[in-house]
């Protein structure tokens, strides 16, 4: 106990630090642990997360970078792209787990003293529309606009901050880009990729950023992000209960988009107070396409706040679902407007009907691990 005081004592002075499994600072730390002390670690069967990590091993083995990192830890990629090239090989479930054990190392993530974080969850939508606009499908889907421009202050300055801002030009001075209600009033200029039958639907999508999409002809293909329009997001559930248009025990998404489908133009009105605009593409993928470049599977993809946790970073989950635990491996590789914090998640279910049931009723809390090759260099920063 005195010996586990005193290297923690240590923590709070370095800028990084390691000793009996601990390492970092007060504010954020990494405690290292085993895998047998994971709960229920035996009991996952890696389905699907076999084609995670696989399809983020080909990202991360054709990275040039020398080191994955957040503005809180990092780690060399040298080792993991080692891990990678052999990753990609294994065909066995049991294999890879086995392999992952030998060669990788569970880290506790804690920030302030505190394991415990919030974890919700979200789903790709589904959506019918056509490449034709007519009576039924009438709802424009846009994709990027040929008129927004996307700059980083960092590629001006290196000791600006590392921030991406979005807008469009006028009259030689770059200004925000236009809003959802502006946009629904028709400031803009973009390509319209799909034309939907229903505008809630298309509101869903843009919250889940992604959507499986049925054609007039009964054929389906995959709608992904492309950009937004740089505004701050506003969550319709928030906006709803602000105003008072619904009960805090009907705020999950399946009530909310039952609301929504049942007061048409009040429905809409709310819906443009959310001032952010989601752009989409249309993608080939096995699931649909996360900020890392790779399709998103079901139940082992997971968006995180990379301030906090590099993309790309294997990690081990225990929260609660509605229907029970959740206690897995998954692959952080995605973000989110609403994620953020050094120990917040949201869990990928899929798509369908009951995908949105659950990621509408998930609001958990939860503590997660980063799981970090055996050999890599790790360093944690205050």
């Amino acid at each position: 106990m005195l010996r586990f005081g005193l290297v923690f004592i240590l923590c709070a002075f370095l800028a990084s630090c390691s000793g009996d499994g601990i390492e970092g600072s007060v504010g954020f730390r990494l405690s290292k642990t085993s895998f047998n002390k994971l709960d229920d670690w035996d009991e996952d069967n890696l389905y699907l997360f076999d084609k995670a990590i696989k399809h983020v091993c080909n990202v991360i083995i054709e990275n040039p970078n020398k080191k994955l990192k957040s503005t809180k830890f990092e780690y060399s990629l040298d080792e993991y792209k080692k891990h990678c090239k052999k990753i990609v090989d294994i065909e066995n479930n049991k294999k890879l787990k086995k392999y992952i054990e030998r060669n990788f190392n569970p880290y506790l993530v804690v920030y302030n003293g505190s394991s415990t974080g919030k974890f919700t969850s979200y789903y790709e939508a589904e959506i019918r529309g056509s490449f034709e606009r007519s009576w039924k499908y009438k709802y424009p889907i846009y994709g990027k606009p040929n008129d927004l421009v996307e700059i980083n202050l960092r590629d001006f300055d290196s000791s600006l901050p590392n921030q991406r801002l979005v807008g469009r030009v006028e009259n030689g001075k770059l200004v925000k880009y236009y809003t959802r209600k502006e946009i629904d009033e028709g400031f803009i200029d973009a390509p319209v990729i799909l034309w939907g039958d229903n505008q809630v639907d298309i509101y869903l999508m843009q919250i889940q950023g992604a959507a499986v999409a049925t054609l007039d002809d009964g054929s389906k293909i995959r709608v992904g992000y492309a950009d937004n329009n740089g505004h701050k997001f506003r969550g319709i559930g928030s906006i709803l209960l602000e105003r008072g248009l619904i009960e805090p025990k009907d705020a999950s998404m399946v009530k909310i988009r039952e609301w929504l489908e049942d007061n048409g133009n009040k429905a809409k009105k709310n819906m443009l107070l959310n001032d952010r605009f989601i752009f989409h593409k249309i993608v080939d993928a096995e699931g649909p396409i996360g900020a890392m470049g790779v399709p998103l599977f079901a139940g082992r993809s997971m968006a995180v706040d990379r301030d906090f946790i590099p993309l790309g970073t294997i990690m081990w989950l225990e929260s609660d679902s509605p229907d029970g635990k959740i206690k897995k491996i998954v692959m952080a590789e995605d973000v989110g407007s609403a994620i953020k914090g050094a120990i917040r998640g949201d869990y990928f279910w899929g798509h369908g009907d009951d995908a949105l049931e659950y990621a509408g009723k998930m609001n958990a809390k939860g503590k997660y691990f980063v799981v970090l090759p055996k050999d890599a260099e790790v360093k944690v920063y205050d």
